[in-house]
């Protein structure tokens, strides 16, 4: 799941709000703002380390991959042997089709669906374990929950934001043999768009300690998320 060693670069988004330590690999440092690391436009790294209790959101379109690079970058386990939840509202859906007629709409049970997502998102959150969040961005309720739930236990809340343009999002549907409507395709992509450009300014949801931003060179870059210990530099590293 990811190497470590030469070639791998640290992007450390400052853990609980803090400031970046040495300027050189977290989101206040050059290249970003306060809270914030863009690794558009070639910029991307293959690692990114998030404290081990955090709890790290994943948005984009629907058809954005969001669902590919998690089950493909996140370990099972943190650096303290605890497991990592990988919360995905995908999953809930399939389980339920497996269960339920072929031919049946997902319009009809989609309201279990999401009652069976939010469960499972309950229960990381009671488990004080690591979790990543599958998000298409729009309900902002959920990251206003979460981040008080983390803000409750002294942990915190990152965004990983997928900045894919509408087209590859709508092929990535396709490809899936699964489409949303174009009036909900509308609203994710209005959320994403405002999520991506207040993100872009420096400007993170409440409760959002920070934000990392990609786009598809980006993400297909992207070897592994890891949840452990932020390490602090020696004094005097520069």
């Amino acid at each position: 799941m990811g190497t470590r060693g030469a070639g791998v670069r640290r992007a450390e988004p400052a853990p609980r709000g803090c400031p970046a330590r040495d300027g050189r690999d977290d989101p206040g440092g050059p290249g970003g703002r306060a809270g914030v690391l863009d690794l558009r436009d070639g910029a991307g790294r293959a690692e990114l380390r998030f404290p081990p209790g955090d709890v790290l959101i994943v948005s984009g379109l629907p058809g954005s991959g969001k669902s590919t690079l998690i089950r493909r970058v996140v370990p099972p386990l943190d650096d303290r042997g605890g497991l990592v939840w990988c919360v995905d509202s995908q999953d809930s859906r399939e389980r339920l089709e497996r269960r339920l007629p072929g031919r049946l709409p997902y319009g009809l049970y989609r309201p279990v669906a999401r009652l069976a997502h939010y469960a499972a998102l309950r229960r990381a959150l009671r488990s004080g374990s690591s979790a990543v969040v599958h998000d298409c961005g729009e309900r902002g309720w959920v990251r206003r929950w979460l981040a008080r739930d983390a803000r409750r236990r002294g942990r915190a809340v990152h965004l990983l934001l997928l900045d894919v343009a509408p087209g590859t999002a709508l092929a990535g549907q396709a490809a899936r043999g699964r489409r949303v409507s174009p009036r909900a395709f509308g609203r994710h992509r209005r959320a994403m768009s405002r999520l991506v450009a207040e993100a872009a300014a420096g400007r993170l949801p409440w409760g959002t300690a920070s934000a990392v931003v990609l786009d598809r060179e980006a993400a297909d870059t992207l070897r592994r998320i890891a949840f452990e210990e932020v390490r602090p530099f020696p004094e005097g590293a520069g």
